[in-house]
């Protein structure tokens, strides 16, 4: 039977040491979150998790959705845990206090999407697409708009989903069909009619309304992404009965089938149809995608952490059963005299696999967080300057946290298979489901490939690299700062050679790219990869010198948590770090050998 616990100790470890999380209480509208409030909050989602959530994960998987003439059913003890998730308010958890959200920052957000991910990536999806609407909404709708849809949305009585995907295309949303026609003595509403597809929580049991955005076309729109329009359809129409929304008749929407999976199986992947479907249009006409990548981005970054959550359990499961199983002699001299045969784990090459899944969450969570922390300055700090450095940075690292984070869960959890030999090609040992679950990560909300492309065709030259600075800048300054403090040489140095081969890369990129898109795009993969590395070692070096601060003192109970911390940096730039030279030797030999070929020769 699969295990699942939340990593609490390196988690306030990461808030409280390295990103000193209580100082966004000095922030307008976060003055409440103090410490105490984070870490409670964290240690009762970290219960609701462990104790309702991760039970229904195997159950789920196996039992999957049920489909039936238009109607989706969850599985068994979804609904319930669905109604505690709700009745503790963490659908608005950082949702704002004018429509019943508690206002806490999106860092604490970020926490409970790892957690969450990791004891049931498809539970997550409910919540995490009614997130999604919730942001759109916030942002881009009208007064009366917010009104009506947030306050449901907040409480989880009704939820959220994004329409984007249609049969005929999917990254491509300039070829979109679905129209909007203005409805005849209808005020303000439009009738929306065509299919979409993969749209996760389409349709289920859970909550008595669900609130479509569905991105459409005008009757006078422009080719092209220039003529998308964004509309919210709900399910069912809303009428105001005494003072609030409730339910009234079925709009003409409805659900035409739900996906068989490769995994995610108790996440409901629908058709939907829209027939002359009532809705009415979020933001600006012609300018949905400006409000789409609204969701579009937050969603990236909750897939990221779907990655990293999905990395976490993996490498928990496996480091359980690596401990457990028995299986000849460690190679230097038998450990364990009183068993028939060693643990696993004493073997070099199993111990490789759990430490890479060790070195990857905690340095991605560290990661992750600090993003998290910095979305929260581009959206609360007073100094308008702090607000739009913070806002680029996040710009720049999402696609990099969807890209890697979703990329390494992947692998991790093909390691926790590897670790359980025979036994994790088992489905009751539970980590082929991880597997399966984590492989849809690294598709949707735009695939890898995709987010590769953004950080080199987008991120790298806008504003005249500025994005980048807000990245190099600070690197640059840490590393000449650290460089001197002896101790640290092991880990200062290797992220130095890395860092000046990033920025080599970057420049080549940057000459060889406005000559030819391909060699930019042939190399957007490796380079991804590589600042995503640099990244962690950027973290990875911030956590080595707390750890070698707090054992040159009184660490008390906690030094071998610390003397772990150093061993496990130790292992990142030693065994991780370095493969940013094999990205650096690709990236160099250009884009010849990927493009030349042939179609016909495939």
């Amino acid at each position: 039977m699969p295990i699942f616990n939340a990593p609490t100790d390196d988690i306030k470890f990461v808030l409280h040491e390295i990103l000193k999380c209580e100082t966004l209480s000095a922030l307008p509208g976060y003055e409440d979150a103090s410490a105490d409030l984070i870490d409670q909050i964290i240690d009762e989602g970290s219960k609701l998790c462990q104790e309702e959530l991760f039970p229904l994960n195997q159950s789920g998987d196996e039992e999957g959705c049920h489909f039936d003439n238009g109607t989706v059913t969850t599985p068994k003890g979804f609904q319930q845990a669905y109604d505690l998730f709700t009745e503790g308010g963490w659908v608005g958890l950082s949702c704002d206090p004018e429509y019943g959200g508690m206002g806490l920052p999106q860092l604490v957000n970020f926490v409970m999407q790892e957690i969450i991910s990791a004891a049931n990536m498809s539970f997550g999806m409910y919540p995490g697409l009614s997130q999604g609407a919730y942001d759109a909404i916030h942002l881009h709708g009208s007064d009366e708009q917010k009104a009506l849809y947030l306050p449901k949305i907040i409480e989880g009585k009704w939820s959220g989903t994004m329409n984007l995907t249609e049969p005929h295309c999917g990254t491509d949303l300039g070829l979109i069909r679905t129209k909007a026609d203005p409805a005849p003595d209808e005020d303000g509403a439009y009738l929306i009619t065509g299919s979409k597809i993969y749209i996760s929580a389409g349709e289920h049991d859970l909550t008595e309304n669900i609130v479509h955005l569905v991105l459409a076309r005008l009757p006078d729109a422009p080719e092209g992404v220039k003529g998308i329009s964004l509309f919210v359809v709900p399910k069912f129409l809303p009428k105001e009965d005494n003072g609030d929304w409730t339910i009234g008749e079925r709009n003409g929407v409805s659900c035409g089938s739900i996906e068989k999976k490769m995994g995610i199986k108790a996440s409901a992947t629908c058709v939907m149809n829209y027939e002359n479907a009532k809705g009415w249009l979020v933001g600006a006409p012609h300018k949905g995608l400006r409000a789409m990548f609204t969701m579009m981005n937050a969603a990236r970054l909750g897939v990221g952490m779907q990655g990293l959550g999905m990395g976490e359990i993996a490498y928990q499961n496996a480091v359980a059963f690596a401990k457990d199983r028995l299986q000849m002699r460690a190679l230097d001299g038998t450990k364990y005299p009183d068993k028939p045969a060693d643990p696993i784990i004493v073997h070099p090459d199993v111990r490789k696999m759990l430490m890479t899944g060790k070195a990857f969450t905690e340095g991605a969570r560290a990661l992750s967080y600090w993003v998290g922390m910095q979305l929260d300055i581009s959206e609360k700090h007073p100094d308008p300057a702090k607000r739009e450095e913070a806002e680029e940075l996040v710009a720049l690292l999402t696609p990099i946290i969807k890209a890697y984070q979703t990329d390494m869960g992947s692998d991790v959890a093909n390691m926790a298979v590897q670790v359980h030999g025979g036994h994790g090609f088992i489905w009751e040992y539970g980590v082929e489901q991880y597997v399966r679950d984590a492989r849809i990560a690294q598709i949707y909300e735009g695939t890898n490939g995709i987010q590769a492309l953004d950080l080199v065709g987008r991120k790298m030259s806008k504003k005249y690299g500025r994005l980048l600075r807000r990245f190099f800048h600070p690197l640059a300054a840490y590393i000449e700062k650290t460089q001197s403090d002896e101790a640290l040489q092991e880990f200062v140095f290797p992220l130095a050679k890395a860092f000046a081969k990033l920025q080599q890369a970057t420049v080549m990129i940057a000459t060889k790219g406005l000559k030819d898109p391909n060699e930019a795009g042939a190399a957007s993969t490796d380079y991804l990869r590589m600042f995503a590395l640099v990244a962690m070692g950027y973290m990875w070096l911030q956590m080595a010198e707390k750890a070698q601060e707090n054992l040159a003192g009184d660490a008390g109970e906690k030094t071998e948590f610390y003397e772990t911390k150093l061993q496990t940096a130790r292992f990142f730039f030693q065994k991780m770090l370095p493969e940013t030279d094999a990205r650096f030797k690709t990236i160099l030999a250009g884009a010849d050998s990927v493009m030349s070929l042939k179609a016909e020769a495939f």
